[in-house]
């Protein structure tokens, strides 16, 4: 059984969709406990209650004001997930606290944003961790262990596919529009732009896209207003090694087998992952088909699956290691800040039909 001495409380902030996931993923993980939770949105905050009530947990603290929950005293540790628009804000907030933070992706929805938690985040006794939990979805782990010891040789290109369902209705609708998202390739996109660059192991250089919004949400209005977020793009990332890396993303194409797939090609071999079959496909340069083995890649850690495939609750788990032991973050401000900017420069790069520099959007 736990040490009660070792219980570390969370407070949660913002109680929609990823905020109850991030509940009931901290229910499941040892020496967790949810002893907060803020939301400005009643029925918000009461399915927070309710969740925690049904999985057994103590009843948490609720505030309507989150700053009201950093002055309760209450948590160790912060998990931001209010809506993006917000992300500045609230750490402005919470980052003075000095209490350990894992904000939701994105870090925020602008490059000056990003660049002014960085500031704030200076000197800050915590740990502070961004929520892109993709790089702990198993198959994609065991993909990066392998490139990272070799298994392609020399990392030359890197591809990522999404094709998937649209975007899902949020409190508010406030997803429906790219004031508030940063937009598609911003918020849905920055996940595979940070594990490009994690792959590539190098810096992005130049951004080219071209996308539109073809299919989804052309006929709903709020306040009179029609969307404006994109839901299929082709993007490309030329990286200072050298390295190419490509998204090829779809919001509607359900009929697809396989939501994600990620490949990565060397001069010695390919690695291929693919979701959410869990499929892991490795090959050697031995002719065509020679060498190829596959295999299903789970993690036995995992005691929530939630929205994806566990990597939330994997993350988690690394999160409050890192609480404990003092450790760094193994996903920074700055991995943070780069797959905004990568997002931003996709965004630029099909509205103005050209190629965009990383440094001119960084320099924004």
């Amino acid at each position: 059984m736990q040490d009660p001495s070792d219980t570390v409380r969370y407070g949660i902030v913002g109680t929609g969709m990823m905020g109850l996931e991030h509940l009931r993923n901290l229910h499941e993980v040892p020496g967790a406990v949810v002893t907060a939770v803020s939301d400005p949105h009643r029925p918000s905050l009461d399915a927070a209650v309710a969740a925690v009530a049904r999985d057994g947990g103590p009843a948490p603290a609720t505030f309507a004001d989150h700053r009201d929950l950093l002055a309760s005293g209450r948590c160790d540790a912060v998990v931001v997930a209010s809506p993006n628009m917000t992300h500045a804000d609230v750490l402005a907030d919470v980052l003075p606290s000095g209490l350990h933070v894992l904000v939701e992706k994105p870090l925020c929805t602008t490059v000056a944003d990003c660049r002014r938690v960085i500031d704030l985040a200076e000197g800050h006794p915590g740990v502070v961790w961004v929520g892109l939990e993709y790089r702990y979805m198993p198959p994609v782990a065991a993909l990066l262990s392998a490139v990272a010891g070799g298994a392609v040789g020399r990392v030359r290109m890197v591809a990522v596919r999404e094709h998937r369902f649209p975007f899902l209705v949020k409190v508010g609708d406030w997803n429906r529009f790219n004031r508030n998202t940063g937009g598609t390739l911003v918020e849905k996109c920055c996940h595979f732009f940070d594990l490009m660059s994690l792959i590539a192991g190098s810096r992005p250089l130049r951004v080219l896209a071209s996308a539109g919004q073809d299919v989804n949400h052309l006929d709903e209005r709020y306040g009179g207003e029609q969307p404006d977020i994109l839901d299929n793009a082709l993007v490309i990332v030329e990286y200072e090694n050298g390295v190419r890396a490509s998204l090829d993303l779809c919001m509607f194409a359900e009929g697809s087998l396989n939501q994600e797939e990620l490949s990565v090609v060397g001069d010695e071999g390919k690695v291929e992952a693919f979701l959410p079959s869990g499929v892991l496909r490795t090959g050697e340069r031995r002719g065509w088909h020679a060498g190829v083995t596959e295999q299903v890649v789970t993690d036995p850690r995992v005691a929530y699956e939630g929205y994806h495939h566990g990597s939330s609750y994997l993350e988690h788990l690394a999160f409050l290691e890192a609480v404990r032991t003092g450790g760094p973050s193994a996903v920074s401000l700055e991995d943070g800040l780069l797959s905004v900017a990568v997002g931003v420069a996709a965004q630029v790069s099909a509205a103005e039909r050209r190629s965009v520099d990383l440094d001119e959007v960084l320099a924004g």
